[in-house]
């Protein structure tokens, strides 16, 4: 599933590339009279700005008020589940958003409670994967926006909860990356480790989908443990790629063998390209930017079907699947 790249590094005191560039487009998106695209003119970019931040508090605050503290509201009837972990994971989710749309106040309460109330020794088995984006991603950008003064929120009582918090959680996460590919299991318990039941089977964006985050916290920590296993399972998966530069979209921790050879965009392999060209970006690692042209260009060849994506056998190149999917929609986005 396709995430905001919304980590941020600050250097020497300074704005990141990065955040300048975040600052750029959100400028773009929200400030009135910012330059827009061909075809949007600033009253439409400002009526399209509205929505987009009404459709948001429509939906956070029907979390707040029908399902906090529990992870998700469910939305037909406004009744809180806890389906991925019991962390208040829609509120960690939202913290980054509430301080784009320079909600301070929500953001400081926001960061303020979680750093109070949320606890990973439980015994939950989680997804490594939804863990990772949301949760540890959740907490490091919410980290890095209140403790740096150039972001404007600030919070001059903060002191460093989330990252203790975003160590922890990774800790917890660690055992799962102990398979002889070095791609992760798909699932951990945070108190106990790898079920003894847990499946080997994993997908490819299951496991090219952690670079960011684990390299941001190797960044903030200067243990790079967590940067390197990231990158190990990147590699795993790359290593056993097809002859055509295709991955498929479900592969054995253990073996190495793929279990589902469909290759795609869109389900179950999207965001591994999206993290490969996105580890570049963030940390300058030649490697990464190599696997994503030569995965971009297999892709561009075999998959592009106009006007768009097909989904063929990672081997032959034969098509297997020529309807799309709402998870191929990153696309563009990732062209730009």
């Amino acid at each position: 599933m396709m995430q905001p790249m919304r980590l941020r590094l600050r250097r020497q005191g300074r704005a990141s590339p990065l955040l300048c560039l975040s600052a750029a487009i959100l400028a773009a998106a929200l400030l009135p009279g910012a330059a827009v695209a061909d075809g949007v003119t600033p009253s439409e970019a400002r009526l399209l700005r509205d929505e987009v931040k009404d459709m948001f508090y429509h939906a956070f605050d029907g979390y707040m008020q029908h399902a906090f503290p529990l992870d998700e509201l469910r939305p037909l009837s406004c009744q809180g589940e806890d389906s991925l972990g019991g962390y208040a994971l829609t509120l960690i989710d939202s913290l980054d958003t509430l301080a784009l749309l320079g909600d301070k106040e929500r953001f400081a309460a926001g960061v303020e409670w979680v750093g109070k109330n949320v606890r990973f020794d439980i015994n939950k088995t989680v997804s490594v994967f939804e863990t990772n984006i949301r949760i540890l991603g959740g907490l490091l950008s919410a980290h890095l926006i209140a403790s740096d003064y150039a972001t404007g929120m600030e919070i001059e009582s903060y002191d460093d909860q989330l990252l203790h918090l975003s160590v922890d959680l990774a800790q917890r996460l660690l055992p799962a990356f102990d398979t002889p590919t070095g791609i992760p299991f798909g699932s951990v318990n945070l108190l106990y480790g790898v079920d003894d039941d847990e499946s080997k089977i994993t997908s490819t964006a299951g496991g090219g989908t952690l670079t960011l985050e684990f390299g941001v916290l190797s960044r903030l920590t200067n243990n790079t443990v967590f940067e390197q296993v990231a990158k190990n399972s990147v590699r795993g998966i790359w290593a056993r790629r097809s002859k055509l530069n295709l991955v498929g979209a479900h592969i054995n921790v253990f073996t190495g063998e793929w279990t589902q050879k469909d290759a795609g965009i869109g389900t179950s392999i999207d965001s591994f390209y999206e993290y490969v060209l996105k580890a570049y970006l963030l940390f300058g690692d030649e490697e990464y930017l190599y696997v994503f042209q030569e995965a971009y260009k297999a892709a561009m060849h075999y998959l592009h079907h106009d006007p768009w994506y097909i989904e063929v056998n990672m081997n032959s190149g034969a098509t297997v699947w020529p309807l799309f999917n709402s998870l191929q929609a990153f696309w563009p986005g990732l062209q730009i």
